[in-house]
């Protein structure tokens, strides 16, 4: 997803080659094909848009409302462009008994978004996963590929201080 996000970023100038005949020569285009088919759709693009779901609806022949339904069923999917940095917040047990809620609402608060949001300068995204893997660090928010771990609410603005200087 990341090498997806600079290729976004690095086409700001001439456009960047149509993904899709790449994305269809993968595939055998059966609707069986549908999640990888979405998942290689969200790599290309960042996120699957309105006529990322058309066109692969179209192309599985299944309606934009099955696509849909399919994809907002799972988690890894998302429906609006990516920010420039990923922020998850772990909710998984043991950050949220020591305190991982506390740090998705100081977020939340801060960058004025809810889980599942891009801040509306795209500068970050926040999202609430279900476990990092690092519960002996609870609780733990990453930002891009950095783990934080015992984080406080002043920690948590140090932090988001830092980073937006730097």
């Amino acid at each position: 997803m990341a090498a997806a996000r600079s290729r976004l970023r690095s086409a700001a100038g001439p456009a960047a080659p149509d993904p899709w005949p790449t994305i269809m020569r993968e595939f055998e285009g059966r609707p069986a094909d549908l999640v990888p088919v979405l998942q290689r759709t969200q790599e290309a693009f960042g996120y699957l848009s309105p006529d990322s779901v058309r066109r692969v609806a179209r192309w599985l022949k299944l309606s934009e409302s099955d696509v849909f339904g399919v994809a907002t069923f799972y988690a890894q999917f998302r429906f609006s462009p990516p920010g420039r940095h990923r922020l998850r917040v772990c909710l998984g047990t043991a950050c949220h008994v020591k305190g991982g809620v506390q740090m998705l609402e100081t977020l939340e608060r801060r960058l004025a978004v809810e889980a599942g949001q891009t801040t509306p300068d795209g500068e970050y995204d926040l999202e609430r996963v279900v476990c990092l893997g690092c519960c002996a660090l609870a609780p733990v928010v990453t930002v891009d590929d950095a783990i934080y771990g015992q984080m406080s609410v002043l920690r948590l603005q140090g932090l988001l201080d830092e980073h937006a200087h730097a």
